[in-house]
């Protein structure tokens, strides 16, 4: 199919919304990315028209699509069919229909701010991005908040700080004598995932409860070869590719590339980038598209971050940087960065940004799943740091001890074969260890996992810099001489907030000790990072740029706490249900055929000492397999605690090793016992299962 074609075909978007609407109309809508409102007049008139272009499509229902706590998106679809007097129907879609919907919002996470009896909650629709249909349905991006106008959402944050990052970057371009008017942030997001086999899935409790496998021997080929990443794609995958292409691109998405990922079974889709309130709605459906398509192709798509133990995670490396309407990235270094003043004072603000909210960045990307991710296999660890390259530091070095920095040119490599071209090499290295990368013109954020709603991280992002920005131009619309000001300003922020610039082996110990001499933090567990939300200083900074008020941090912290224990609950329970139910009782019955041929061999006089050693490591096995399941059990029988951090921390002293120990006790007796008595599919039958 010709995406040429497709693209955007159910999305009213900004070419659709100029041909349909009048000219006054389409301007308004423009301009409330300024933050001018509509008139209901206005509003009216969008309503109908997009409703005429969604039934055209075949859309018969309407929804407020909206993204709640639970990190996924919500709908609740209205007909725009009403009854008439006269027995037949209308259709119909006003304003107001439009701008407000109403949701239940006690039945959603919200951290105690709604209770059973006080169930109402509204949804807002969000002109700054496109509406689009999705299974016959009109979907309206929406923000969702309390009755007593609670933030409940994930949207509604992010487009706070994106109104904050503007407010405090023009303050600074201004200074520039920037002729733009407007900035925003940009993100594109890479997607890795796994696809297997849909039978094989569909016999797996634990990859149907939980998304990841709570058992599994390792399989004689895993990822050693590195022979998978950027392998041929097999027939089947790359008829998953090209579907997956065709319902984003109707959807107004592009999937700029797409390879296999270093894992067996493991894929990438790097999206084009765009504003980052579009991008977060785009990754949604990213993800919901995936899954959808896998599903119809007898396959299932794996978006845990570690779905298999022993081989790489899957996360969603989030590519951050700063655009202005003007087209200005402010991110570019131009070919003489030393020289680039502007540069150097952006560069500056993220740098002091990432070091004093290093808890913050590390609390976004803090779940039970990237607990299990994150300080290997390409993930980075969990302590915070950012890789500029040795150009840049170049750079920043000789600003600290006020040298000039060395020019730098632009490189070619000759490869030493006639035929070839001398090619241009970039300004530095990559470095897949390091949680926050500069990248040419952006910052790679590479610590969100694969199952992420990447608007918490950008919500953060956003506002750190937005704070470091506005610190920035405190001083320097107070300062004589601005141009002194600016340079003892950049040279003052390199040299105090430098200890967060680590162009080396995140995964070194030595980097630990490092890190540590430098007071950088370490936070490596959600159970340490999410109470981090509600430090003073992280209150103060949210509530300075009103993204959220303390009581909406409270909320979130105990929510997400709340998650990461049910999380881990339930990934015990499964583990109960399997062992008990699956693994004991087939062991058990392999056990039983040994016993029998020991047995029949000592009547014949043979020798049995295979056997007994055998049946010997496996009643032993059992023997701890009994222990750590009663110990689990008994683990999860208590619910009483203190408060959702005493939880916490009980899930990840108590709980986690426990299932550890049950996870290594099973995995040894899988090793043992033959493939046709396992009770469920092994790794080397998951992994290698798609052809």
């Amino acid at each position: 199919m010709n995406l040429m074609h497709t693209f955007g075909e159910n999305v009213f978007n900004d070419s659709v919304m100029q041909k349909l609407l009048p000219s006054d109309v389409y301007l308004a809508v423009k301009n409330t990315q300024n933050g001018e409102p509509l008139t209901d007049a206005q509003i009216n008139v969008f309503a109908e028209t997009l409703r005429k272009w969604a039934m055209e499509k075949g859309a018969t229902h309407y929804t407020h699509w909206f993204q709640p706590m639970t990190g996924i998106t919500a709908e609740k679809h209205e007909s725009f069919h009403s009854p008439n007097q006269h027995g037949s129907i209308i259709t119909k879609f006003r304003g107001k229909e439009l701008v407000k919907g109403e949701s239940d919002a006690s039945s959603f996470p919200n951290g105690g701010i709604r209770q059973t009896f006080e169930a109402r909650g509204y949804t807002a629709w969000d002109p700054t991005s496109y509406a689009f249909i999705k299974d016959n349905c009109l979907c309206i991006p929406t923000a969702f908040i309390s009755y007593s106008g609670e933030l409940l959402d994930k949207k509604t944050p992010l487009l706070r700080s994106i109104q904050a990052l503007n407010k405090q970057a023009m303050r600074v371009l201004k200074l520039f004598g920037s002729d733009a008017t407007g900035v925003v942030s940009t993100v594109g997001a890479e997607q890795e995932y796994f696809l297997i086999d849909k039978a094989a899935f569909l016999k797996r409790k634990d990859l149907l409860y939980t998304g990841r496998t709570l058992f599994g021997a390792h399989p004689p080929k895993g990822q050693e070869l590195d022979d998978h990443y950027y392998g041929t794609i097999k027939p089947r995958v790359a008829e998953f590719m090209a579907q997956v292409n065709v319902e984003l691109s109707k959807l107004g998405i592009i999937s700029k590339t797409e390879h296999n990922e270093v894992a067996p079974a493991q894929h990438e889709l790097a999206p084009a980038y765009t504003h980052t309130n579009r991008a977060c709605d785009q990754n949604q459906l990213t993800m919901e598209v995936l899954k959808k398509v896998a599903d119809k192709l007898d396959m299932a798509c794996l978006l845990h971050e570690k779905p298999f133990e022993g081989i790489n995670g899957s996360g969603k490396h989030n590519n951050w940087s700063l655009l202005t309407n003007t087209d200005v990235n402010l991110f570019e270094p131009g070919a003489t960065p030393q020289d680039n003043a502007q540069f150097l004072l952006f560069l500056a603000a993220v740098v002091k940004a990432v070091d004093e909210y290093q808890d913050l960045l590390r609390s976004t990307v803090a779940t039970a799943g990237n607990d299990c991710r994150l300080g290997g296999h390409e993930a980075p660890p969990a302590i915070i740091s950012m890789f500029v390259g040795s150009d840049l530091e170049e750079v920043i070095n000789a600003i600290v001890l006020g040298e000039k920095a060395k020019t730098q040119t632009a490189r070619r490599m000759n490869i030493g074969v006639d035929t070839l071209p001398a090619i241009p090499t970039d300004a530095t290295d990559r470095n897949r260890t390091s949680p926050f990368a500069f990248t040419g013109n952006k910052f790679e954020f590479r610590m969100p996992g694969s199952s992420f709603s990447i608007t918490d991280p950008n919500t953060v992002i956003n506002t750190i810099v937005a704070e470091s920005l506005a610190q920035f131009a405190d001083r320097l619309e107070a300062a004589a001489d601005f141009s002194a000001e600016l340079g003892a300003l950049v040279k003052e922020t390199f040299e105090k907030h430098g200890r967060i610039i680590f162009n080396g082996n995140n995964y070194s110990e030595e980097w630990k000790n490092e890190a540590a001499l430098r007071g950088l933090l370490c936070l490596p567990t959600t159970a340490d990072a999410i109470p981090c939300l509600t430090a003073d200083k992280n209150v103060k900074l949210f509530e300075k740029h009103a993204v959220f008020t303390k009581r909406e941090l409270v909320a979130r912290r105990d929510i997400l706490l709340e998650g990461y224990c049910k999380t881990v609950t339930v990934e015990a329970l499964t583990m109960l249900e399997m062992s008990n139910k699956e693994i004991a009782p087939a062991v058990e019955k392999y056990l039983q055929t040994l016993t029998q041929i020991a047995r029949n061999k000592a009547k014949m006089s043979m020798p049995v000492s295979y056997e007994q050693g055998k049946i010997n490591k496996i009643t032993q096995l059992l023997v701890d397999l009994a222990k750590y399941t009663e110990r689990l059990e008994n683990l999860t029988a208590k619910t009483q605690f203190e408060d959702h951090q005493a939880h916490a921390i009980f899930v990840k002293e108590q709980v986690i090793p426990t299932m550890k120990l049950l996870r290594e006790t099973a995995d040894k007796l899988e090793a043992i016992c033959p493939e046709t008595d396992w009770p469920f599919p092994t790794y080397g039958k998951l992994l290698y299962s798609v052809s």
